[in-house]
């Protein structure tokens, strides 16, 4: 499974998040996109204040704090 994280440089939370995915990523066959919202006003003013964003295939979206098995919950589906 294929997910977006939208992040941006210099982001500590989205750090912490990439690192969580990671971790889940070891386990699960997951393919983790990041994606710099910086460089798109569009996605600045979407998720400008709600990055750290994990998006999964069918759009579903889940804004930080978010758990591994919050993640894992949406991937078991």
């Amino acid at each position: 499974m294929q997910i977006i994280l939208f992040t941006t440089q210099g982001c500590h939370l989205c750090e912490q998040a990439h690192e969580l995915l990671l971790d889940i990523a070891d386990k699960e066959p997951l393919e983790i996109r990041l994606r710099e919202i910086g460089d798109d006003d569009d996605l600045v003013a979407r998720y400008g204040i709600r990055i750290p964003v994990v998006q999964f295939p069918d759009q579903t979206e889940l804004d930080w704090p978010f758990s591994q098995s919050d993640v894992e919950a949406i991937i078991s589906r």
